[in-house]
């Protein structure tokens, strides 16, 4: 009975919908159309259908340039809402402890379209601090939480960035060399953090490290931030970065690492 209750209950178009969206759970950030239609073994017609409708309710979005496909817009509001509901009720004790030890803003971000969204801060008590926008696209290229989440992308991944985005130079600090950058990014893989000293906003200093699930995958950067004049290197090594990965490695245990 409780098989043929699953079987009148299942449909066949909404599954097949999300087994399109299940396509870029990987490291693969954008994928054609003929590539669906043979991992999914459906005719191209179907497919299309499919990528039609998910791209018109804002699930995905097409380059028009490649003519492939990504996710969109809607896809990243869910995630920062099951975020919210399940991740950050276990990540602010974190934080705030994170904040108790030293004296400075913490905040846990994700990665959406190459931009990094500050989901949720918890401020420290100095007058003089830095306020993260909260839920504003800030380019990841130049933020600590940003590089600490592209610094885990795949290869090829980061190699399409570098060659079809423009590094905006935001301040005298910004790295707008792509070689450099990459460079930078395979440091920050094998260090495990990322340091980031006035290269979006001047004044401004921060220190990112990833956040995972149990799946080892990386789903978020939780990264301390203030004014530079209060983060020497000396303090960051010493002091933030410890904190950082600890804080990091805490919460990403919450998530089943």
């Amino acid at each position: 009975m409780k098989r043929a209750r699953e079987k009148t209950n299942y449909n066949r178009s909404v599954s097949r919908a999300l087994d399109v969206l299940e396509q870029f759970l990987g490291d693969d950030h954008e994928v054609g159309l003929t590539e669906l239609s043979r991992r999914l073994k459906l005719p191209k017609n179907n497919v299309f259908r499919l990528l039609a409708t998910l791209e018109l309710r804002g699930y995905l979005s097409k380059d028009a340039v490649t003519e492939r496909f990504q996710l969109g817009a809607k896809t990243v509001e869910l995630s920062q809402n099951a975020f919210r509901q399940r991740g950050l009720g276990r990540s602010r004790s974190v934080m705030e402890r994170v904040v108790r030890a030293c004296n400075e803003t913490a905040c846990v971000s994700i990665m959406a379209d190459y931009s990094v969204i500050n989901l949720d801060a918890v401020q420290c008590d100095h007058n003089l601090r830095v306020i993260p926008a909260l839920g504003v696209h800030l380019p990841a290229y130049c933020t600590a939480p940003g590089k600490s989440l592209m610094a885990y992308f795949a290869e090829e991944a980061i190699v399409k960035y570098a060659s079809t985005n423009k590094f905006e130079k935001h301040t005298p600090h910004t790295i707008v060399d792509p070689q450099s950058w990459k460079r930078q990014l395979r440091v920050i893989a094998q260090q495990g953090y990322a340091v980031e000293m006035e290269e979006l906003n001047m004044g401004v200093a921060s220190v990112g490290a990833p956040i995972r699930d149990y799946t080892s995958r990386v789903i978020g950067a939780l990264s301390i931030l203030g004014p530079s004049q209060r983060f020497p290197l000396e303090r960051m090594e010493q002091e933030l970065v410890p904190l950082l990965k600890q804080g990091a490695a805490d919460i990403s245990a919450r998530f089943g690492y």
